[in-house]
């Protein structure tokens, strides 16, 4: 689908499209994001989350996080260990860049990784509102 639709047309449509998502979805109630899918953490995300931990990097590294077959770290376990039972992060002001970022449905990351965008349209709501209203306008066309 996104594919045989315009890019640029694609990219004038997020920003709006991702407000609407936002304001509709309720991302505290649903945290299938932290529940199934984990961030890259990279040196910049390590060195301040150890901080605020108070802990060692090497130490934060072997607690908390596996390398991926792409080389890149991620968390051992699911639910991420930083979830709480009320589904807010313990460690939000300093999550990793990844967290901040996600669901890209405002980025060109939407257009540019279509099978990440896909595979986290299976989970995140927010993602599949976006994507099926872009199906909507690409059809009215």
């Amino acid at each position: 689908m996104l594919s045989r639709t315009d890019k640029n047309e694609i990219l004038k449509q997020l920003p709006d499209l991702h407000e609407e998502a936002m304001e509709k979805i309720d991302c505290l109630a649903c945290a299938n994001c932290c529940k199934n899918y984990s961030p890259r953490f990279k040196t910049p995300d390590i060195k301040r989350i150890s901080r605020l931990l108070k802990m060692k990097e090497s130490v934060f590294i072997d607690t908390y996080l596996n390398l991926d077959q792409d080389g890149d770290y991620v968390v051992k376990s699911k639910p991420c260990p930083f979830l709480g039972a009320d589904n807010y992060c313990s460690i939000y002001e300093d999550r990793p860049s990844d967290c901040r970022r996600f669901p890209y449905t405002d980025e060109d990351v939407i257009v540019k990784r279509q099978k990440l965008t896909l595979k986290n349209s299976t989970f995140c709501p927010i993602v599949y509102y976006v994507l099926e209203h872009l199906v909507e306008n690409s059809v009215k066309k």
